[in-house]
C-alpha cells in the first residue's frame, strides 16, 4: 500500500510538472509574440526591405497584395485598424502611394512611426516631439487671415493660413468643428493654403496645420470662429445687400453660373479619388441633371442616376469635367452650373520606381534599420547586423549590373511602361518607354509609330513588358517590326514563380539583368 501511494503521489507530481511546464512554455511563447516589433507596409518591396532587417524580431504585413495597384489603392477599414495597432509604417514616396495621406489622416495612432523609404526620412508622425526636426525648415506661429466679422448661410468663407519663419514646405490640413467641446474633423481634399468652404446655418471653428516631409505636424494655427448671422430680423433686403458686401471683403466664392455656388471642389485630386460637390442656389429646382466628360472630350455624358443637388463620382487621369443642371417641375433649365474643372495631378513627372536602383535601395534599408532601432533599442545589434548583411547582398547586385553591361555598345531598350529610368540612369543605359510612367494611359497610335521607327533605327530586339501587367501593346509593336517581347519585373509585386520557389527581391533583379542582356550587347 505504501508503494503504492508513493508511485501515485509521484505520479502526479509529474503530471503537475509536465502542466507547469507547457503552462510556461505557452506563456513564453505569447510573451515573445506580444514583444514582436507590429510593421505593416504598404506593397512589395518596402515588405521585403523590412523583412530583411527586422528578421524574427517583428511581424510584417503588407496592405497592397499581388493583383492591386499600389498606386490607386483604396485601404479597408481593415487596413486603418491594422495601422492603428502597429508600431511602424513603411511605404516608397508620396509620389507612389498616394492614398497614404489619407490613410494617415484617418489613422488615429500618435505612437506610429511613418518611414517614407524613398526619401530617406525617419520621424515620428503625429508626435509633438518631433515638430522641428525637418532639417533647414523653420515654422513659427500659424495664422489664419481673411476672416469677416460674420458670414450668411451659403456664404463661401475664403481663409488663408500664414506662417512665420523661414520654411518652403506648403502641405497644409484644415480641421472644423462644431465648437470646443467637439472633435475635429479634417476637410478632405484641402491641401494647400487657401481654404473655401461653405457656411451652413450654425457656427463653427477651424484651425490648419502645416505639415513637415514625412507627414509630421510642424505647427498648427488657434482655432478662429466662423460667425453665421442671418441677419433675420433686419428683412431679406437687408440680407441681399450685407451678402454682397460680404463676397467683395472676402473674395469670388466658386461661382460657376450667375446663381449657383459649387461647394467642395477641392484645388486637385489625384486618379481615383473621391470627387462630391454640391450646388447650391436659392432658386426652386426640382431635380438635378450632371453630366460628365474627360478633359480631352467633347460629347457629355448624362448620370442618369444622380438627380439631387449632391453630385459623387471619381477622378480619372488627365482630367475630368463635370456639368450640373438644375431642372424646374416641367423639366425646363432653371440653373447651370457651367463647366467645372476637376484637375488631376498624378506627378507625371516624378518616376517612383526607386526601388529599382540597388545602391539606392541601401539608404532605404538604413532609414528602415534606424526607424526599428528607435521603436526597439533592445534589437539594435540585430537590425544594425540584418542591415549589414542585405546591404552586402546589394551592393553584390549593383557589380553584377556593371559587369553585364560594362563595354556593350548598344546600351538601348524599349519598354512598355516607364518603368525603368532609374536602372537607365544607374548604370548608363537609354530607356524608350511607349507609355508613360502612369499605367492609367494609353499610348496614343502615333506614339506606337514613332516606337516602330525607333525600334527599326536603334536595332532594337526585344520589347520589354512588365511582369504582371497586360503585354497586349508590347506584342503589337513585336509583331509589327519582327522583335521578340519579354519581362522585366518591376516589382511592384512579386510573381507566382518567384513566390512558389521562395525568391525575392534579388532574384528578380538577378533575372532583371538576364532578359536586359538581350538588348544591351
Amino acid at each position: 500500500m505504501k508503494y503504492k501511494w508513493l508511485r501515485s503521489a509521484m505520479l502526479t507530481l509529474v503530471a503537475g510538472t509536465a502542466l507547469t511546464a507547457c503552462s510556461t512554455g505557452e506563456t513564453e511563447k505569447n510573451s515573445a509574440e506580444e514583444d514582436k516589433v507590429s510593421i505593416v507596409t504598404s506593397f512589395y518591396p518596402m515588405y521585403e526591405f523590412a523583412s530583411q532587417v527586422a528578421g524574427d524580431r517583428a511581424d510584417i504585413t503588407m496592405m497592397v497584395g499581388g493583383g492591386d495597384d499600389p498606386h490607386h489603392y483604396e485601404p479597408s477599414a481593415k487596413d486603418v485598424a491594422t495601422v492603428n495597432e502597429a508600431d511602424l509604417f513603411v511605404y516608397s514616396s508620396p509620389e507612389m502611394e498616394f492614398w497614404t495621406e489619407s490613410l494617415f489622416e484617418t489613422v488615429e495612432n500618435d505612437d506610429l512611426k511613418i518611414v517614407s523609404a524613398a526619401e530617406g526620412v525617419n520621424q515620428s508622425a503625429h508626435s509633438e516631439e518631433d515638430h522641428d526636426h525637418t532639417e533647414g525648415e523653420s515654422a513659427g506661429e500659424v495664422k489664419i487671415a481673411s476672416v469677416a466679422e460674420h458670414y450668411h448661410s451659403g456664404d463661401m468663407a475664403e481663409l488663408t493660413a500664414k506662417v512665420e519663419g523661414n520654411t518652403t514646405l506648403d502641405h497644409w490640413h484644415w480641421y472644423t468643428r462644431s465648437d470646443e467641446s467637439a472633435d475635429w474633423e479634417a476637410v478632405p481634399n484641402e491641401f494647400g493654403s487657401e481654404l473655401s468652404y461653405l457656411v451652413l446655418d450654425e457656427n463653427f471653428e477651424v484651425k490648419a496645420e502645416l505639415y513637415g516631409e514625412d507627414h509630421e505636424v510642424l505647427t498648427e494655427s488657434e482655432p478662429v470662429t466662423i460667425t453665421v448671422d442671418n441677419h433675420e430680423d433686419e428683412g431679406e433686403e437687408a440680407h441681399d445687400h450685407e451678402s454682397e458686401e460680404a463676397h467683395d471683403q472676402e473674395g469670388e466664392a466658386t461661382e460657376t453660373g450667375e446663381d449657383v455656388v459649387v461647394a467642395g471642389l477641392a484645388g486637385h485630386y489625384h486618379t481615383g479619388d473621391a470627387v462630391t460637390i454640391v450646388a447650391e442656389t436659392e432658386i426652386k429646382v426640382s431635380e438635378w441633371q450632371w453630366s460628365t466628360r474627360k478633359s480631352d472630350e467633347t460629347e457629355w455624358s448624362v448620370i442618369s442616376d444622380q438627380t439631387t443637388e449632391q453630385f459623387t463620382g471619381e477622378a480619372v487621369s488627365g482630367g475630368l469635367e463635370i456639368q450640373g443642371v438644375g431642372l424646374d417641375a416641367e423639366g425646363n433649365e432653371v440653373v447651370n452650373t457651367g463647366t467645372i474643372e476637376i484637375i488631376v495631378d498624378d506627378h507625371e513627372n516624378e518616376d517612383p520606381h526607386s526601388w529599382l536602383d540597388p545602391v539606392l535601395v541601401q539608404e532605404q534599408v538604413d532609414a528602415i534599420r534606424d526607424a526599428l532601432i528607435e521603436i526597439d533599442p533592445e534589437g539594435e545589434e540585430v537590425y544594425t547586423a540584418n542591415a549589414a548583411d542585405f546591404n552586402e547582398r546589394l551592393q553584390g547586385l549593383d557589380q553584377e549590373f556593371q559587369e553585364a553591361f560594362e563595354g556593350a555598345e548598344n546600351r538601348v531598350f524599349v519598354v512598355q511602361h516607364q518603368a525603368f529610368g532609374y536602372i537607365a540612369e544607374r548604370y548608363d543605359l537609354e530607356q524608350i518607354a511607349v507609355g508613360g510612367l502612369s499605367t492609367e494611359v494609353e499610348p496614343s497610335p502615333s506614339r506606337i509609330a514613332e516606337i516602330g521607327t525607333l525600334v527599326e533605327e536603334y536595332e532594337v530586339p526585344v520589347i520589354y513588358y512588365q511582369q504582371g501587367s497586360d503585354s497586349s501593346i508590347a506584342q503589337t509593336i513585336a509583331s509589327e517590326t519582327g522583335t521578340e517581347t519579354a519581362v522585366l519585373h518591376d516589382l511592384e509585386s512579386l510573381s507566382e514563380e518567384l513566390q512558389a520557389e521562395n525568391l525575392g527581391y534579388i532574384e528578380a533583379m538577378e533575372q532583371n539583368i538576364e532578359s536586359l542582356k538581350l538588348s544591351i550587347k
